[in-house]
Order: structure tokens, then C-alpha cells, then sequence
């Protein structure tokens, strides 16, 4: 369901990183996230089309203890007595790894790298596949919901999985309107370019929370943490 299309119904009380919050029970949880103030990575996600949760970057922590799980927030629905945490040192980690898993597989993209920079992915442990698609099915859902074409679609499964044209063949659906490559997230590259000798930029880092190692959790959400800015007269 996109966010234009939200079902209203009754409202349903969650904790929210320990704080008591009320939200619509027709939100999903990163709707009802970012409805009070708190910033989580997407990727395969636009609030225009349906949420398609492929990409898991908006994964955040349900319940406690041993009980506890990570889940999609795009396609997870609030509900009563709902434990969420959005920055735990789980998630944070969890993140962290799925976007390496992405940029070994297309390094060139700007998007991903900007992504990289801000959740100050530091390595990628993976060998480049130098790849044009990371399968988010944005070109996809574009194509079907807002174009209303679906000249292109899934086809394989698995590792064999990509997206084409009905029998890989010239679709006569096909308007060439460009929609799939203005929300391709591999289309735009990376400032260096097609040929960068790394596979990482980290040209735009961000200063990631120091709190997060300490208490399990980050203590404040601002990108960069505002704790970890080093003040004018500590720089020499």
C-alpha cells in the first residue's frame, strides 16, 4: 500500500524506541516511523507504489529478548503492544551488512555509495560484481502502477533473476517514457565515475553514533551524530 493510498481505522498504542506512541492501524511501521520524526534507510521503497520489501534496509527490531526479530518496516503493519527499536546495535549492524551485500554487487551506483557514506560503511568484504541491477523492482512497480504499462517484469528466480521484456523480446507496451530509469537507484553513477579504482567512495562520510556501542541503542537520530562532532577547538 503506498503512503497516498494509507487505510484509516482505528488507532493502536506500540512502544517506539521506549517511548509510548499512537498510530492508525492501517500504517506500516515505517510509515508510523517516520511519522514521528525518525529517519531510516530505504531503497526499494517510494512511497508512490506499493511497498515491495526486497531490499531489507529499513529493518528494524521487534519485541525483547530472545524473542526479539528483525523485519521489513515497509510491509510490516503497526500493532497493539508492538516493541519497535529503529536504531539498536542489531539493526545498525544489520544494515550495514546488507548494504555491502548491495554494493558488491553494483558498486557504481551514487545512490548506494551516498547510502554507504551515511551509515559510514567503512569496507566491503565481497568481491565487485560490477553488476547494473540490484533487483529492487522500483523500475517494475513503476512501470505497471504509475505508467500503467507493465512492459517489463521478473523473469528467473533466484540467482538467475532479472528484470526484462515479456519473452525478452521489443514489448509493444513499451512507451519509451523513461520511468524506469529516472527511479533506477544503479542508473546514476558514482562522482568517480564508470572506471573508480575503489570499491567505495567515502568521500561524503558521516560520523556514525559512538552511543550505539554503549547502551545498545543510538541516543539521538541526527545524521551526522551531533555527539560525535569534533568542536573548532578540539581540531588542531
Amino acid at each position: 500500500m503506498s503512503e497516498k493510498n494509507i487505510q484509516r481505522g482505528e488507532m493502536v498504542t506500540f512502544m517506539l524506541n521506549g517511548t509510548q506512541v499512537k498510530a492508525d492501524q492501517g500504517w506500516s511501521l515505517l510509515y508510523a516511523i517516520r511519522f514521528y520524526g525518525l529517519d531510516i534507510p530505504t531503497l526499494c521503497y517510494d512511497e508512490g507504489l506499493t511497498p515491495y520489501g526486497g531490499c531489507r534496509l529499513c529493518v528494524v527490531e521487534i519485541g525483547s529478548g530472545k524473542r526479539a526479530k528483525l523485519v521489513a518496516s515497509c510491509v510490516h503493519p503497526v500493532k497493539e503492544g508492538l516493541e519497535v527499536r529503529t536504531h539498536s546495535n542489531r539493526v545498525l549492524k544489520t544494515r550495514k551488512m546488507i548494504l555491502e551485500l548491495l554494493i558488491a554487487r553494483c558498486p557504481g551506483s551514487k545512490k548506494l555509495q551516498d547510502m554507504a557514506a551515511m551509515l559510514e560503511l567503512r569496507e566491503v568484504r565481497f568481491r565487485p560484481l560490477n553488476d547494473d541491477c540490484i533487483l529492487c523492482g522500483l523500475c517494475v512497480r513503476m512501470c505497471e502502477e504509475q505508467m500503467a504499462s507493465g512492459a517489463i517484469g521478473f523473469a528467473g528466480r533466484g540467482k538467475d533473476r532479472y528484470v526484462t521484456t515479456p519473452f525478452d523480446m521489443t514489448s509493444e507496451e513499451c512507451r519509451k517514457c523513461g520511468a524506469c530509469i529516472y527511479i533506477c537507484p544503479a542508473c546514476e553513477l558514482r562522482c568517480q565515475g564508470p572506471n573508480a579504482e575503489t570499491t567505495l567512495c567515502s568521500g561524503c562520510i558521516n560520523t556514525e553514533p559512538v552511543c550505539a556501542s554503549k547502551f545498545d541503542d543510538a541516543m539521538c537520530f541526527m545524521v551526522p551524530c551531533l555527539s560525535c562532532v569534533k568542536k573548532p577547538e578540539d581540531v588542531k
